[in-house]
C-alpha cells in the first residue's frame, strides 16, 4: 500500500529551502559589511581591533600597551567590558526571568 506521507528526502528538500530563504538575506548584509558580521559570530562577539589588542597586550603586557596608546588601550577595555557584561550579566537575567515567569 502506497502512503501519500512526505518522504524523507522531501523533507530535506524543505528544510534547505527554508534554510536557503533564512540565510539569504544575512550572506547579503554580511557581503555589505565587508564579512564584519561573520567575524564577529566566529570570534564570540570580538571585533578585529579586539583581537588585534588582545595580541599586543599578551606580546607587549599591560603597561607597555598602556604606555603606547592610552587611547586604544580605553577603547580596548570599555569593548571588552560592554561585551562582557552583555554576554555574562544581561542575557543570563533576561532568559532567567522569562523561564521564573
Amino acid at each position: 500500500m502506497e502512503s501519500f506521507a512526505p518522504q524523507p528526502s522531501d523533507n530535506k528538500r524543505r528544510l534547505n529551502k527554508l534554510y536557503q530563504l533564512a540565510i539569504t538575506p544575512f550572506l547579503a548584509i554580511d557581503r555589505k559589511v565587508e564579512g564584519a558580521v561573520t567575524f564577529f559570530i566566529k570570534h564570540w562577539g570580538k571585533s578585529r581591533f579586539m583581537i588585534s589588542m588582545s595580541k599586543r597586550a599578551q606580546v607587549l603586557g599591560i603597561e607597555k600597551l598602556w604606555k603606547k596608546s592610552p587611547k586604544a588601550f580605553v577603547y580596548f577595555f570599555l569593548f571588552y567590558l560592554v561585551r562582557d557584561t552583555i554576554l555574562y550579566i544581561i542575557i543570563p537575567i533576561y532568559f532567567a526571568g522569562l523561564i521564573g515567569e
